[in-house]
C-alpha cells in the first residue's frame, strides 16, 4: 500500500497547492529516530552545539523571503507577521548558542568529601547531562517559531539532544523548507543530517512518542490532542518525560477604578489583544471580568467599536474555521449571554471577529450550564464576564483551569502596595482552590481601600498562570532569560517553559558521580575545571 501523500493546502481557497511530502510509516519513523539517536555523539561538545545553532540561524535568516512566501501560502498569516516570527526564530537560535557557551545550564555543583561532618560527607560531583533523543510536536500557529526550527528544536539542540520533529498538517512545505535547512547547517558544522529528523501524518506522531529509543517529547497544540500524547508518554512500558502546551484562556481582570480611568483605552487595547493573528495566539486573553455598571459599558463600547471594525480574517485551516463558528454558536444560545458584536462567519473563507458577554453569577455556579465559556475557543473572540463584587471575581477565578497568562487591569491607586496589615484576600494565600487551578476567594473582605487592593487581586491571579500581567495585553511573549511560558494544567503538562533560556532545562537530567577517582570523571566536573564553568563548590560560587 503507497504511503499516504502530504499536500500543502492555501486556507485562503481551501485548495491544494502541491504535494510536498508522503506521511511515514512506521519504518520511516524507526528510520528517523534511530539517526537521531546515532548522532548523539556528535552534539556532545559544546562548541559544536552553538556553531550548529548560529549557521542554523545564518541560513534561515538567509532564505527568508522563501520562508516567509512559503508559510504565508499555508497559513494566511501575512508577510509582516511571518517576517517578525523569522527574526523571533533566528533570535532565539543565537540566544540559545549563547546559553550554551556559557554552560551555567549544566548547574555544576561539587562537594568535597568531609569526613568531620555527621554523617560524613563523600566527595559528590553533579551536573546535568542530555536525555536523548526528542520528539517535538509543531505548532499550527507558529509556523516557524514553534515549529521545526522553533523553540523545542532550539532548546533541545542546546541541551545536546537531537531532534525528530513531526509536522503540522496546516504549514508541510515550510516545514520541509526549514528542516533542510537545518540538516544543511549541522552538515556544514560537521554534524550528521539526522540530527535533526522530521516525519509527517497523524498515525507517525503516534508511532514516534512510543518509539523506545525517543527519551522525552514537546508539544504544542490543543487539549485533545495533547492529553492523548500525554497518555501515550505515559503508558510506554519506560515513561518519558512530556512538555505539553495544550490550552488557555488567559484571564483578565479590570478593576472599577481602571475603567473609571481608561474605559476606552482597555476596550481598544483589548480588541487589538484578542484579534491579533485573528484569534489565533495561545496567549489570547479569552476571558475577561469587567464591572458591571456604567464604567464597564463604557469599556464595552469601546470594544464593540473596535471589534466591530476588525476586518474579517482567515484562520490556519477550514477545520478550524469551522470549530470556530461551532463554537461560538454554541456558546452565544447559552441562556443570559449576548453578543455586542457576533463573530462567526465572515465569508467563504473567513471569520469575523466578535465577542460575548455573561453575568458573572452564571460562571460562579459550581458544574453550572454555562461551562463552556471556561473552555478556550480558538480564533477571534473573547467572553467578556460582568461582576458586581469582588465576591463575583472571586467565585469565577475559583473556577478557571490553569492558564499561560493571567493579567490585570489596575487603577493608578490600585498599583501602589499592601496596607499595613498586608493582608491578603480571604482564600488567596498562594495555594490553589477548587481542582487545584482555581485562586480562591477573592473578595476584599469588606476593606473599600484602593491601597493594597492591586496586590490582593495579584496574589489571587498568581496560582492560576505561569505571566502574570500589569496594565498590558498578554499577545507578545518576549524571548528573555527570565521568560516563563508555561503554567498549571491544562496550560502546560509540566513546571517548565518552553520559551527562554531555561527551556533548555526539559531535557536534561542531573547526575553525580561519588568518590570518582579524577582521571575518570567528566571534563565539567574535574577539579581544575579546564571548561572554564560556573559551578558551586561547597556550596559557594566558585571564584
Amino acid at each position: 500500500m503507497a504511503a499516504a501523500p502530504v499536500w500543502s493546502a492555501d486556507p485562503r481557497t481551501g485548495k491544494r497547492r502541491e504535494q510536498v511530502a508522503v506521511e511515514a510509516t512506521a519504518a520511516g519513523v524507526d528510520a528517523a529516530v534511530r539517526a537521531a539517536h546515532d548522532a548523539r555523539g556528535a552534539l556532545a561538545d559544546r562548541g559544536v552545539r552553538a556553531a550548529l545553532l548560529r549557521r542554523a540561524a545564518d541560513l534561515l535568516d538567509g532564505a527568508g523571503e522563501r520562508i516567509v512566501e512559503a508559510a504565508d501560502a499555508e497559513t494566511a498569516l501575512g508577510p509582516g507577521r511571518l517576517t517578525g516570527e523569522l527574526a523571533r526564530t533566528t533570535y532565539q537560535l543565537r540566544a540559545f548558542a549563547e546559553v550554551v557557551e556559557d554552560g551555567a545550564f549544566l548547574d555544576v555543583r561539587i562537594d568535597h568529601a568531609d569526613p568531620a561532618l555527621t554523617p560524613p560527607r563523600p566527595d559528590l560531583r553533579r551536573h546535568k547531562i542530555p536525555l536523548g533523543v526528542v520528539a517535538v510536536y509543531a505548532a499550527g500557529n507558529f509556523p516557524l517559531a514553534f515549529s521545526v526550527p522553533g523553540g523545542d528544536t532550539a532548546s533541545a539542540l542546546a541541551a545536546g539532544c537531537p531532534v525528530v520533529v513531526k509536522a503540522h498538517p496546516d504549514h508541510p512545505a515550510t516545514s520541509e523548507l526549514s528542516a533542510a535547512l537545518l540538516r544543511r547547517a549541522a552538515a556544514e558544522v560537521g554534524v550528521p543530517e539526522g540530527v535533526i529528523g522530521l516525519v509527517h501524518g497523524f498515525e507517525a506522531g503516534i508511532e514516534l512518542v512510543r518509539h523506545p529509543l525517543v527519551a522525552a517529547a514537546g508539544f504544542t497544540g490543543s487539549v485533545r490532542g495533547g492529553r492523548a500524547l500525554y497518555d501515550e508518554a505515559a503508558a510506554r512500558p519506560r515513561p518519558i518525560p512530556f512538555h505539553g502546551e495544550l490550552g488557555s484562556l488567559n484571564p483578565v481582570v479590570v478593576t472599577e477604578a481602571a475603567a473609571e480611568e481608561r474605559a476606552e483605552q482597555i476596550g481598544t487595547g483589548l480588541a487589538g489583544s484578542m484579534t491579533l493573528g485573528t484569534g489565533q495566539f495561545c496567549v489570547k486573553p479569552g476571558l475577561v471580568l469587567a464591572p458591571a455598571g456604567p464604567a464597564g459599558d463604557r469599556l464595552v463600547r469601546s470594544l464593540t467599536d473596535a471589534v466591530g471594525n476588525t476586518e474579517a480574517g482567515v484562520l490556519l485551516d477550514h477545520r478550524m474555521r469551522d470549530a470556530f463558528i461551532d463554537g461560538v454558536r454554541e456558546r452565544a444560545a447559552l441562556p443570559d449571554v449576548q453578543a455586542p458584536v457576533t463573530p462567526g462567519a465572515g465569508g467563504e473563507h473567513t471569520v469575523s471577529a466578535g465577542f460575548l458577554t455573561v453575568p458573572a453569577a452564571r460562571l460562579a455556579e459550581d458544574g453550572g450550564t454555562h461551562d463552556l465559556l471556561l473552555e478556550e475557543c480558538f480564533g477571534p473572540v473573547t467572553v467578556l464576564v460582568r461582576y458586581t463584587d469582588d465576591a463575583e471575581i472571586g467565585a469565577v477565578l475559583a473556577r478557571l483551569p490553569g492558564n499561560l497568562t493571567a493579567t490585570l487591569q489596575l487603577g493608578a491607586a490600585e498599583c501602589a502596595g499592601p496596607g499595613a496589615d498586608g493582608d491578603a484576600l480571604p482564600g488567596a494565600d498562594g495555594n490553589a482552590g477548587g481542582d487545584g487551578n482555581g485562586a480562591g476567594n477573592a473578595d476584599a473582605g469588606g476593606d473599600d481601600d484602593a491601597t493594597g487592593r492591586g496586590a490582593r487581586l495579584l496574589a489571587a491571579l498568581t496560582p492560576l498562570a505561569g505571566r502574570v500581567l500589569v496594565n498590558g495585553w498578554p499577545t507578545g511573549v518576549a524571548v528573555a532569560p527570565a521568560q516563563h511560558h508555561g503554567g498549571p494544567y491544562p496550560a502546560t503538562t509540566s513546571t517548565s517553559t518552553s520559551v527562554g533560556g531555561t527551556a533548555v532545562e526539559r531535557w536534561l537530567r542531573p547526575v553525580v558521580y561519588q568518590d570518582t577517582p579524577p582521571a575518570l570523571l567528566p571534563p565539567e566536573l574535574r577539579e581544575d575545571n579546564p571548561l572554564r564553568l560556573p559551578r558551586r563548590v561547597d556550596g559557594r560560587p566558585e571564584g
